[in-house]
């Protein structure tokens, strides 16, 4: 984030705007909206810009610029000219003197810039581009523009009038919160409100809500790891959680995608290096939901295919805390099509059975002769440091030597990586190509497939 976004008040605050033409005029026109003390030099005015000045009593300086004579006392300087020493000089000038600077079309020299602005009363959405594109800018701009009819600032009057009610009669933040969400979506769109049964919606809302218990826990499939394949209900919880407990296998990019105050928890689940117990995690989810938080829990692919999710559920039904549990593309069908590998086919494999690669007390409790079926698929989670003995003993009980195997590195991701190889030789070859964790085991005559098939990267 090369530019901070900052709402800042210039409410009778000096701001000298350096230019008289039509950049000038856009700038002027925008600044007078926050009822800011301006002052417009420049050598010569044009018409529109001398009729701003008369009609809003803005103090006019008609004279060169000299740096010497200005006051150091501006909030924000806005250098709206073509000349580029004097753009240079103003931008110098702002920063010795620690004053905020916007130079017109040159992102290098300011320190704030304007981003596109969509303002209904109060509400104000700006979308900035760091100066690098902001016709797209502009075009978002038009899209919210026709989300947001301008009713909507009736919206936002009735919510201000109505916060001091809500602060007095809930002292949790989070209580608050909760009451305001569930308000904002029970407005399914902003078009055609009818204001007066929105505030009776409301005041029965605000009655339900002083009963209601707002503790909460989500466990939340966050898939294989591209962040475009959240299911729509897991985007919207992420946006509600008061906690974040996540773990390893939840990418960045999700992160990134959870309400931004949110207090965020690792849980770890790294090989050799639970960073928390399982059974602490789940007093952690019943000690902030007793609290009345809604308690986010991020786990990797699907809650209930090797994700101990039934264990949590079991915790929290023992404290009656409530709960939803949204499944997530477990890893094994996400990263498998990624990897152009279908699990199923009829001319290879007519059944599929997943197993974890984590070894308990030094040992794999898998029963070997099991998997040696014809037409299966083998998908094995966890697997990647368990390989030697993975491909050693399903050998032992004679599955065949040259028996197709793709081991996907970060599948579904930018650093997806696949390597083919068969049962006798992967070892080596996933050493030689330094694979490394997360990775996905697909064992079977449907790897065959990827040669004809892969599409991803």
């Amino acid at each position: 984030m090369k530019r901070f976004p900052l709402f800042v008040t210039l409410d009778q605050l000096p701001v000298l705007v350096v230019g008289g033409g039509e950049i000038a005029e856009r700038k002027i026109k925008l600044i007078l909206k926050a009822n800011a003390n301006i002052h417009v030099l420049a050598k010569e005015f044009s018409q529109p810009v001398d009729d701003l000045i008369k009609i809003y009593k803005l103090k006019k300086i008609k004279s060169e610029l000299k740096l010497s004579n200005l006051s150091k006392s501006y909030s924000l300087i806005i250098a709206a000219t073509n000349s580029k020493r004097t753009n240079k000089d103003l931008y110098r000038y702002a920063q010795k003197h620690h004053i905020l600077i916007n130079v017109v079309d040159e992102p290098t020299l300011c320190t704030c810039t304007f981003g596109s602005i969509v303002e209904r009363g109060d509400l104000v959405v700006a979308i900035s581009s760091g100066g690098n594109a902001p016709v797209f800018a502009r075009q978002l701009r038009e899209k919210i523009e026709s989300i947001l009819p301008q009713s909507t600032k009736f919206l936002i009057e009735f919510s201000g009038s109505m916060r001091e009610k809500v602060a007095n009669t809930f002292k949790q933040f989070n209580r608050r919160r909760v009451l305001w969400e569930t308000f904002y979506e029970h407005l399914s769109t902003y078009k055609n409100l009818d204001f007066n049964q929105q505030k009776s919606f409301f005041k029965k809302l605000l009655n339900q809500h002083k009963k209601l218990q707002t503790g909460e826990v989500f466990l939340v499939g966050a898939g294989p790891g591209d962040p475009e394949l959240l299911t729509i209900r897991a985007l919207h919880l992420l946006q509600k959680a008061d906690i974040c407990i996540y773990d390893n296998l939840v990418s960045k990019e999700i992160l990134e995608l959870v309400r931004r105050d949110a207090h965020m928890i690792y849980a770890g689940k790294l090989r050799d290096n639970h960073t928390i117990e399982q059974n602490e995690i789940n007093k952690l989810l019943i000690k902030y939901a007793k609290k009345g938080l809604r308690v986010l829990r991020l786990k990797g692919g699907d809650p209930f295919i090797f994700g101990r999710g039934g264990e949590e559920i079991s915790e929290l039904m023992s404290q009656k805390i409530k709960f939803q549990v949204v499944p997530g593309i477990t890893s094994a069908s996400g990263v498998s099509a990624y990897a152009g590998i279908p699990l199923t086919h009829r001319d290879f494999s007519q059944s599929c059975i997943f197993i974890t690669g984590h070894e308990k007390d030094g040992d794999l409790k898998v029963n070997w002769e099991r998997l040696n079926a014809q037409n299966q698929t083998i998908v094995i989670y966890m697997g990647l440091h368990s390989l030697a003995k993975i491909t050693t003993n399903l050998i032992s009980v004679g599955m065949a030597k040259n028996m197709p195997i793709a081991v996907v590195q970060e599948g579904t991701t930018q650093n997806q990586k696949v390597l083919v190889s068969t049962l006798s030789r992967v070892v080596k070859k996933v050493a030689d190509e330094k694979i490394k964790s997360p990775a996905i085991l697909i064992i079977g005559n449907v790897v065959k497939l990827r040669k004809k098939i892969k599409w991803f990267n």
